[in-house]
């Protein structure tokens, strides 16, 4: 998954990291005119054109096409109400001059989530034929604002956006972003937060890492000791340090990412992966414990115990609670670094080895995921996993998220599989993104863990030796962002802004129209965007002295 075996690291050094509230000095672009189209991620065609667009508290709001047309609109219009402190009213038909008309037809020939977005000088036409195209070209004209619409109160007066003509789609289904709050437990407030930034810049799978070693983070009313033995660990120093969701908080989140267009993904991580679970539920080891939930990193050699029927039990209980939580195509059931250690010398695992005619231990792990996935499939749900699910087979049905390089995602395509590529190389957010001596601590040490703008940007999710026919089951890609060194939500912004922005190119742009010279200069007119809507971003892909400016964000001791 994540974290070096060796690497195991406790929680005293992370007490001792500064908590970053980013003071960014930035030169603030006018209120009165955009600087340029700098739309991220970079669309299919644009054509730029003479003139510009006044914006005011006179222009009118319009929606033509029914009420799906009408919550895209409203939605541009809450963004405009918390910058300009103004009030829109939404009219229901298209009007000629000083007008921002949102128009949904069904009857278009377009790609999915394909919009057209045309900005005259008296008016301004957002056009698709679904809904979640026409709020994809909402957020591509809220680029084009000034960056002081993602700013409360603002000064505001007009605004004048150049007249341009932009016809776009993405490359890729799946553009996925993962969030870890199981090492570190981010409130729900911090989560609505995450995903308003996801949707801005296009991303549409949220993948929610609710379970690990350190943390359950997801009400189960079946099992409520896991809320007080396994949602808390008490760390080295002393403090006692978690949380979790309650189910009514996870329905709001979920229900707020669908107003985006944003597919919420759980993760409940299984065979491994499972101490804090068996923290509360020892027996459902194959010692038998006593166990505690950890408060360092690494890979456990205490897992589930495939052999032992009450565990099947256990899991098939906790999915009949999270499937009604989440409408989602996928439940994400891990699958990663699973030692087999305990399940050589376990007599209930070798028992099944033998009564399910398994080969050996990896084919034990295949007999487990197949197992849940059986489950999940009766229940109208498909499984995805990390590419460790390939060892000793998996399903056709199987979803495989690649995160080892790509060579599992090649193998899963190449055999029919479905695959999100992940890879470590260039998708992990929470490994360095400067000079690791001049960050904040992170992820490993030394080239294979520093992953600078740059490289991030130049990841390209479809491997070039699949034919056109495996090339179909590449789904897209996916940033991830693990959080043992990420104890506050500053942190995470931190570490995953402006990288965030590069990989949504890579998962939506077509390559012959990227290129990071153009990008670079994107990003920098973003960084007031960012700073006006309270984001913690870093600035260390940048070509100026990375040891400055770390000295200026953090105050280094």
């Amino acid at each position: 998954m994540r974290v070096p075996y060796q690497q195991k690291i406790q929680f005293y050094r992370m007490k001792a990291m500064p908590k970053f509230i980013i003071p960014l000095v930035l030169t603030v672009l006018s209120t009165s005119i955009s600087a340029s189209i700098s739309i991220i991620p970079q669309p299919s065609t644009v054509n730029e054109l003479t003139g510009q667009f006044i914006f005011s508290n006179k222009t009118t709001i319009c929606t033509k096409g029914g009420a799906q047309a009408n919550q895209v609109a409203s939605a541009f219009i809450g963004i405009l109400e918390k910058s300009t402190g103004e009030k829109f009213n939404l009219c229901q038909q298209s009007r000629k001059s000083n007008s921002i008309t949102f128009i949904l037809d069904e009857k278009l020939q377009m790609p999915n989530e394909g919009y057209e977005l045309n900005v005259k000088s008296n008016k301004v036409e957002v056009i698709s034929n679904t809904a979640h195209g026409l709020f994809n070209g909402m957020q591509s004209l809220r680029q084009i604002f000034p960056s002081e619409i993602e700013k409360r109160g603002t000064n505001f007066s007009v605004w004048t956006l150049p007249c341009v003509s932009i016809v776009d789609a993405p490359r890729f289904s799946y553009r996925g972003m993962h969030l870890d709050v199981s090492r570190h437990f981010f409130d729900k407030k911090f989560i609505l937060k995450y995903i308003d930034m996801m949707s801005m810049y296009k991303y549409n799978r949220f993948h929610w890492h609710l379970t690990d070693d350190q943390g359950w983070r997801v009400e189960i009313k079946r099992y409520p000791k896991l809320l007080k033995t396994s949602a808390y660990r008490t760390e080295c120093y002393g403090d006692t340090t978690g949380g979790f969701y309650t189910q009514q908080e996870i329905k709001e989140v979920v229900q707020y990412a669908k107003d985006r267009y944003i597919e919420v993904i759980p993760e409940i991580e299984m065979p491994g992966h499972a101490v804090a679970v068996l923290a509360t539920y020892p027996e459902f080891s194959c010692s038998g414990g006593p166990f505690t939930v950890p408060t360092t990193w690494g890979i456990f050699h205490d897992v589930f115990c495939a052999g032992n029927d009450q565990v099947f039990e256990f899991i098939d209980n906790v999915l009949d609670e999270i499937i009604p939580l989440f409408p989602s195509k996928y439940i994400h059931i891990g699958g990663d670094e699973c030692p087999k250690t305990r399940w050589e010398r376990c007599s209930k695992c070798q028992a099944r080895i033998k009564n399910e005619n398994l080969k050996d231990e990896h084919e034990l792990q295949s007999y487990f995921i197949k197992r849940i996935e059986k489950y999940l499939n009766i229940k109208g749900k498909q499984i995805i996993g990390w590419d460790e699910i390939l060892e000793g087979g998996v399903s056709n049905s199987a979803t495989i998220m690649s995160w080892r390089g790509m060579k599992g995602g090649i193998e899963a395509a190449q055999h029919g599989n479905y695959v999100v590529m992940s890879p470590a190389s260039h998708c992990y957010l929470d490994h360095y993104q400067g000079v690791d001596t001049e960050e904040p601590l992170a992820f490993g040490k030394g080239k294979p863990y520093n992953i600078p703008l740059q490289q991030a940007y130049e990841f390209d999710p479809m491997p070039k030796n699949l034919t056109d026919e495996q090339s179909k089951y590449i789904l897209g890609g996916q940033a991830n962002v693990w959080s043992e060194y990420l104890p506050t939500t500053e942190q995470v912004e931190y570490m995953v802004y402006p990288r965030a922005l590069a990989l949504s190119e890579c998962f939506w742009s077509n390559p012959a129209n990227k290129s990071f010279d153009n990008f670079e200069q994107k990003v920098h007119s973003h960084y007031s965007r960012m700073e006006n809507y309270g984001i913690s971003f870093s600035k260390s892909g940048d070509k100026q002295s990375t040891k400055d400016l770390y000295q200026t964000l953090t105050k280094k001791k």
